[in-house]
């Protein structure tokens, strides 16, 4: 083994080793359910906001994002970021603070389905039932693309085989998760916000450097374009070029309609529930939202530069195994010996491996790790909270202490987790389908229903449920239909989701007629409460 490799192992140790002992110092503070889940809303406004952009953001952020880029999606990237940063921008705005607001008003609620119960005042339970089923669902699919990052990191880092590398991220992301709950996950989440900062900042302005400016860099990313869609690369880079260059007006709603997503996230949106202060939420809001511009401009720059960068150090990816690869040239016309290929997801690690010492690349290449983690644990917990408080306690033994209530929600982090993992085995899995696929679930299904239960009084429970069910219905229709039966399947499932689930919910509610004095006298007091 070479002095390079072992000073990436050391980085990678370090870097593991310090979110488990988070993990375990957590530990003593949590004494109760809410602190376990809402680190008894007490956390301020700078981990509030890392945490939950960190949350957001995931491995597709700086492995799914920039191959995108690299395959020459950028305009469709672009789009679809400018929805992103709309979205967190108008999710901070309009929801954070009657969420928590309202949250405390009906009933001091610490999860999403607890909430909807709550404020809809469903004794049922259905509402809750159905909720908790597709939470897991969905977080059960987001989280397997954090293992896929894990496991691809792993390969192209230290070539270790793509089922050693989940299995290592299984087992760190459980330990601090199952011992730390909320206030690990958050503070694990801030320091991953801040690497993932970092490392977009300093490597895109390297990169430009590297490659002569500004301008030098444009004119050896259109060289590379030019080869890639020539053929010069081989079919496999040809086909992905030439699919990318065609950009229709659907596909620029569908990169925009990912802004809906940010209403009905489990994980993002309880952020809003245990900040400290109503008064904090326009800092962290502020926050937030530079963080998200910088964080994706840095996607653009490594993912677009990072094709000729890489040109430039011999390595091309997307290309398979580099057959029908021609002797490709730099921008300056200078013939470049290629001496490695691979997944053009792995754009980030392989600029890293590059630009960097081993041990500062390997620091940076945590930032991919902590991605995945940080939204892999904060999934892993916004889905146990909901099967232990919301079916457990709420359900099946409402007086069970709450020493029981945390062992459930660990034994269901760890079943869950496994489940994800059985869904991440194939090393051919895509990061940004497994993403997306989740988040027009949840946006479809619970954003609409979040929204409404913030600004309309008269929404019901049945209303809610009926939207939950059609919503998911059309999500999952869409999404397995394809475009190849009709054009108009080729638009983001998430936009048909939404609006299904937003016209039954308001129908459903108005035949149904809100009658329970009792919500909406909560409902007004909710909306008069002062920060």
């Amino acid at each position: 083994m070479d002095s390079a490799m072992i000073a990436k192992i050391i980085a990678f140790v370090l870097y593991l080793g310090m979110m488990v002992y988070i993990g375990l110092r957590s530990a003593n503070k949590n004494n109760s359910a809410s602190d376990f889940f809402l680190g008894g809303r007490k956390v301020g406004p700078w981990v509030t906001a890392l945490s939950a952009e960190a949350s957001d953001s995931s491995a597709w952020l700086l492995m799914g994002l920039p191959g995108l880029c690299y395959l020459g999606g950028v305009k469709e990237t672009f789009w679809t970021a400018l929805g992103l940063i709309i979205g967190t921008y108008l999710n901070w705005l309009f929801v954070a603070k009657p969420l928590r607001k309202c949250s405390i008003s009906f009933g001091d609620s610490i999860t999403i389905p607890e909430f909807f119960t709550n404020r809809f005042k469903d004794k049922t339970h259905i509402l809750s039932v159905v909720s908790v089923l597709l939470i897991v669902f969905f977080f059960t699919i987001y989280t397997a693309s954090g293992f896929v990052a894990c496991a691809k990191l792993f390969n192209s880092v230290f070539g270790l085989p793509y089922h050693a590398g989940l299995a290592i991220g299984l087992v760190v992301i459980l330990c601090y998760t199952i011992t730390g709950g909320y206030t690990a996950v958050c503070t694990t989440d801030f320091v991953q916000g801040t690497l993932i900062f970092v490392a977009f900042v300093i490597s895109a302005s390297i990169a430009v450097i590297s490659l002569g400016g500004p301008y030098q860099a444009i004119d050896a990313v259109r060289a590379f374009d030019s080869q890639a869609l020539a053929g010069n690369f081989g079919e496999a880079l040809k086909s992905a070029f030439g699919a990318n260059s065609d950009y229709k007006g659907m596909s620029i709603v569908s990169a925009l309609a990912w802004g809906l997503g940010y209403f009905g996230m489990p994980h993002i949106i309880v952020r809003f529930m245990g900040i400290r202060s109503n008064s904090d939420v326009k800092k962290a809001r502020r926050i937030g939202t530079v963080w998200m511009v910088i964080s994706y401009v840095g996607t653009f720059l490594i993912g677009t530069l990072g094709t000729a960068y890489l040109l430039n150090h011999g390595t091309i990816l997307g290309a398979g195994d580099g057959s029908g690869v021609a002797q490709p040239v730099d921008f300056l016309g200078k013939v470049v010996n290629v001496t490695s290929f691979g997944d053009a997801e792995t754009v980030f690690s392989a600029v890293m491996q590059n630009m960097y010492p081993a041990f500062i690349a390997g620091i940076f290449l945590c930032a991919i790790l902590a991605a995945s983690m940080s939204t892999a644990d904060s999934q892993l917990l916004a889905a146990s909270s909901a099967v232990s408080q919301d079916i457990y306690k709420g359900l099946i033994k409402k007086d069970a202490d709450e020493k029981t209530v945390l062992n459930i929600s660990r034994f269901t982090v760890f079943f869950i987790a496994l489940v994800a993992l059985l869904l991440s085995l194939n090393p051919s899995s895509s990061i940004f389908d497994l993403v997306s696929y989740a988040w027009a679930g949840f946006g479809a299904t619970f954003g609409p229903l979040v929204l409404l239960a913030l600004y309309w009084k008269n929404m019901t429970a049945k209303g809610a449920i009926a939207g939950l069910v059609t919503g998911f219905a059309a999500v999952v229709l869409w999404h397995n239909v394809g475009s190849d039966v009709h054009w108009i399947f080729g638009l983001y499932e998430i936009v048909p989701g939404f609006a299904v689930c937003l016209f039954f919910s308001v129908l459903v509610s108005l035949f149904d007629k809100n009658k329970d004095k009792e919500m909406l006298e909560n409902f007004e007091a909710y909306r008069n409460m002062a920060d």
